[in-house]
């Protein structure tokens, strides 16, 4: 076995001619823990709501969504499109047509967007599982119908099965604004409401309203138009894969994005807040690896008769630092291994038994406890920096502690 291993691993289980070292030595290995697992469950909870808003889109957006980078709309129906409409991966392909607009009921109204969408909307995402009240439904053989966020519902005053239907404003596209009778501006389009929807998402249920594809385009002016085209695919296919294939097939004029890239500024939002905390408990393990600095200081001090022995024995400097390195990197990696372990547990136990609750009534929010998700790549950040923070904080006692001895010898 190497000789400093060993003589650190007995240095930090033996006990000290001093008590207060020991006692520094275990505060140092709880101060490292308990940071450490702070560390491992606050980022677990970040990936736990990350993954429950991800839940949550994904019952309104489509797995893969096919946009113009330069203008809002484009023909779907030209020659590339007609050979992605058949490629094998694709479960479902759908047309959008999506503006903003002015929604009235009675004596008020309220700016909104209209998606328009197609029959196969159903399919194309869980609008189903989302649906409050009514059904989702586009038109029957007399009328269209609206399936309208519970937000804006809410702000108009209205339900699924009202007898009175929404006014939909829009500016018309051609012509010039008359002055004398402003409402000529505007294309006006009616859309009874057949459905209530809530994601739990601000941006949709406040403002989106679903409707027909065919309405939207008569009312927008846009035949044949899209601004958009969602993808489904079919079970077992590699999303990623055909993404990066897809976009290669497109081009520079168009860009594909999954739900995550959807939602780009929720998740981006998310991830900066994460790794904030990380960085400021981060900070607080640094502190906490003072305790490190003066356990190692004191202990070579206390093991001075030790260390005039290894001399006389022919050790040189080189090796005798390298034993008060290895005992700081085993006081900071038994506090790291102890609070993953802990953290780990905490989790796991989150996980299962929601321990810790969000307060409030059940029901009052979408969880009732705090969401957790375990990754590997966080723990391994977590040894990362408490592995670098440890050799540190080994590294500068050992070498001015013993160059401090040498002059006084």
């Amino acid at each position: 076995m190497n000789l400093p291993f060993l003589l650190a691993r007995r240095y930090l289980i033996a006990k000290k001619s001093h008590n207060a070292i020991n006692i520094i030595s275990w505060v140092s290995v709880c101060g490292v823990a308990v940071i450490t697992m702070a560390l491992i469950c606050t980022l677990s909870v970040y990936n736990g709501f990350q993954d429950l808003i991800s839940t949550l889109y994904s019952t309104f957006d489509a797995e893969l969504k096919i946009e113009p980078v330069k203008g809002k709309t484009f023909h779907a129906d030209d020659s590339l499109f007609t050979v992605i409409r058949q490629m094998p991966e694709i479960s479902v392909f759908g047309e959008v047509l999506e503006e903003n607009v002015l929604v009235g009921y009675g004596d008020r109204q309220i700016p909104a967007t209209v998606k328009g969408v197609e029959r196969n909307f159903r399919e194309l995402t869980d609008i189903d599982k989302i649906i409050l009240n009514g059904e989702f439904i586009l038109n029957d053989s007399v009328v269209d119908y609206a399936t309208v966020g519970v937000g804006l519902a809410s702000q108009l005053g209205v339900n699924a099965g009202f007898v009175r239907p929404l006014d939909i404003y829009v500016p018309r596209r051609k012509g010039r604004i008359n002055m004398s009778n402003p409402t000529e501006s505007f294309n006006q389009g009616q859309l009874f409401v057949g459905g209530v929807f809530g994601v739990n998402q601000a941006h949709y249920d406040d403002q989106m309203l679903l409707a027909p594809l065919d309405f939207a385009r008569d009312l927008f002016e846009s035949e044949g138009l899209v601004s958009s085209v969602e993808l489904k695919l079919k079970q077992n296919t590699d999303q990623a894969a055909f993404q990066a294939k897809l976009q290669k097939m497109l081009g520079t004029e168009y860009r594909v994005r999954n739900r995550m890239q959807q939602q780009e500024e929720s998740f981006r939002i998310m991830q900066i807040e994460k790794w904030m905390t990380f960085l400021m408990l981060s900070f607080i393990l640094m502190i906490a690896s003072f305790n490190v600095v003066g356990s190692l200081s004191m202990l070579i001090v206390d093991k001075q008769a030790d260390i005039r022995t290894l001399r006389n024995l022919g050790a040189d400097n080189s090796l005798i630092k390298k034993v008060f390195i290895i005992e700081g990197c085993l006081i900071s990696g038994a506090g790291a291994v102890t609070g993953i372990v802990l953290g780990s547990v905490l989790c796991w136990v989150q996980e299962h038994f929601g321990v810790l609750r969000l307060g409030g009534s059940s029901g009052m929010f979408i969880v009732d406890a705090y969401p957790v998700k375990q990754l590997f790549s966080d723990s391994l950040w977590v040894v990362l920096v408490v592995s670098l923070l440890g050799l540190l904080a080994a590294i500068y006692p050992a070498q001015t502690m013993i160059k401090k001895y040498d002059r006084e010898i």
